[in-house]
């Protein structure tokens, strides 16, 4: 007997977890997993669990360090690669004001306290008592 099968070995999906970590957004597939089910990944505009499958063409939203990153999916790697081969299977579209206002925000809380200022440190605390105990 003869079976004639056809088995396409040119596989062009991967699970949004998989694929975020191929492309070094997240250090581990757990990281991109837990990103996912916090509901901070999107594609196509809407909210996707971990197993959801990535095809090229699709629009990715996700949150990660206040920064909202867009993606635009070029084509699936077979593993993960290295950080200089990103840009073939990803065209990143995030604007540059996205990381314009996470600058801002860090100058925004050097505003609302500076180094040093609020509550004393033990160190401090020791030379404020040895500054009285020298004037008995």
């Amino acid at each position: 007997m003869h079976y004639n099968i056809n088995v396409d070995f040119s596989k062009k999906d991967m699970r949004i977890d998989k694929y975020l970590w191929c492309v070094r957004y997240y250090k581990t597939r757990s990281i991109a997993t837990g990103a996912c089910k916090k509901g901070q990944i999107k594609v196509n505009g809407a909210p996707v669990k971990p197993s959801r499958e990535v095809f090229p063409t699709d629009k990715i939203e996700l949150r990660k360090d206040q920064i909202i990153y867009q993606l635009t999916v070029n084509d699936i790697p077979p593993n993960r690669v290295g950080a200089k081969l990103v840009d073939l299977y990803r065209t990143d579209t995030t604007p540059k004001s996205a990381f314009e206002a996470k600058e801002l925000l860090k100058y925004s809380k050097d505003y609302y306290r500076k180094k040093g200022s609020g509550r004393p440190t033990k160190k401090d605390r020791r030379d404020i008592d040895s500054f009285y105990d020298d004037e008995e």
